[in-house]
């Protein structure tokens, strides 16, 4: 797709602009090499200003220019330009209570490593940044880069968190996580830009970047103008958590507390009074459909299921047939289809993705869902599984910090501090 920037009033601010559009182009063509005319057609700018700022960004080693393969044409040499992409690296973090998933890339969003390690159980705050510390630099290492190149690491973590000031506000599921600097030690550690953000924004950022709501040239079928600007990501697994874009933005409320769907209440009383939070912090509708509600479920009815809350031999045994188990799917089905709606009935997003370790039982699951979706809502909605699996968070946090390492390159080179 064409990159184009709306116009600027001051030169600073228009140079800063056109290298952007430029690198922009460069980075996401299809190639990491182009000619200097074909950039200026993707960015709708004139030849000697694409030059300019090709000229700046080789000046900060991202750009180096190069002579066209093959035989010569006659006249003036076309001018080709090379991405650096290997001039630098990012960093994309999944924090979670079981596991630190960490992703290494390229500056043009080549996964380099991936990195997985587990979190002790009931592990607190302290012992889990130790954990990601260790993540990172073992990531780094099968990578084959130092952590100093580095240019941005971009965490994601599950509770509420305050972006401006990377600080965790609220996080149930991890003991003694909220309140701990652990964006200010990454900084001062790594030194380079770190930001945090909630695990589920960061994975719809994922799924419209690389995943299923990514964008297509040409989309036919069900999928045919169906908006990938206007999105719901559900994670779905023991927690249950709804990141939303709308309008091509992530939207994430005033208290950055937007989309809980686990503390929808389907069956509460509206006379009770209000009871203490549980003590593990989940909410009713996680009660009510998580995987820990699923693996009860399947017990009671006597459906095949693994222990330690497994449940993929009930998703199994309903592909084959098993009666008890396609009633649990179907239990399970209209139980989240009533909670989903909720969401869709006040966004209207057009597409679904669902995500996290139930979402593997793909349309076992998803197909009972859409068909019970189809008696709560007013219009079609497209409903798919996560193509990204675990690696959506951070897959998503490697998108922001390429995003953070590109405002970083234009500020540094524009005099901008």
């Amino acid at each position: 797709m064409p990159v184009r920037k709306a116009a600027a009033t001051g030169p600073h601010v228009l140079r800063r602009m056109n290298v952007a559009a430029v690198l922009a182009a460069l980075r996401e063509g299809d190639t990491p090499t182009a000619r200097v005319t074909d950039l200026a057609s993707l960015t709708g700018l004139s030849r000697p200003a694409v030059t300019r700022a090709l000229t700046e960004l080789r000046d900060c080693g991202l750009v180096e220019f190069t002579a066209a393969a093959g035989p010569q044409q006659l006249g003036r040499p076309a001018q080709y330009a090379r991405f650096r992409a290997e001039s630098g690296h990012v960093a994309g973090v999944d924090i979670g209570p079981h596991k630190v998933l960490v992703v290494i890339a390229d500056l043009a969003g080549r996964v380099l490593a991936t990195h997985r390690a587990a979190v002790d159980r009931g592990a607190a705050g302290p012992q889990l940044f130790a954990t990601v510390r260790a993540a990172l630099t073992a990531a780094a290492a099968e990578a084959g880069v130092a952590l100093s190149s580095l240019w941005a690491v971009s965490t994601g973590t599950p509770g509420i968190v305050d972006r401006e000031r990377g600080e965790v506000l609220l996080a149930p599921s991890i003991p003694d996580w909220a309140g701990l600097p652990a964006v200010s030690l990454l900084r001062d550690w790594l030194h380079c830009p770190v930001s945090i953000d909630n695990d589920v924004n960061l994975a719809v950022l994922a799924e419209r970047w690389r995943g299923a709501a990514a964008p297509t040239e040409a989309r036919s079928g069900a999928d045919a103008g169906v908006r990938t600007d206007c999105l719901v990501f559900v994670q779905w697994g023991r927690r249950i958590g709804t990141g939303i874009v709308i309008n091509g933005r992530p939207y994430r409320g005033n208290s950055a507390a937007a989309g809980e769907l686990g503390f929808v209440d389907l069956v509460g009383d509206p006379d009770a009074r209000p009871g203490p939070r549980p003590a593990d912090g989940m909410g009713p509708f996680e009660r009510l459909v998580g995987a820990e509600a699923i693996h009860r479920l399947a017990l009671d009815a006597g459906a095949p299921v693994g222990d330690a809350h497994d449940i993929a031999p009930l998703f199994a045994a309903a592909e084959a047939g098993d009666r008890a188990a396609v009633e649990v799917v179907e239990r399970v089905a209209a139980r989240f289809a009533r909670g989903l709606a909720v969401l869709l009935l006040v966004l209207d997003p057009g597409r679904v993705v669902i995500g996290g370790g139930v979402s593997r039982a793909g349309d076992t699951l998803l197909g009972p869902v859409r068909r019970h979706l189809r008696s709560h809502t007013l219009v079609p909605v497209e409903l798919n599984a996560s193509v990204l699996g675990e690696r959506a968070v951070a897959m998503g946090a490697v998108r922001h910090a390429l995003d953070v390492a590109e405002e970083r390159v234009t500020a540094t080179h524009q005099g901008v501090t």
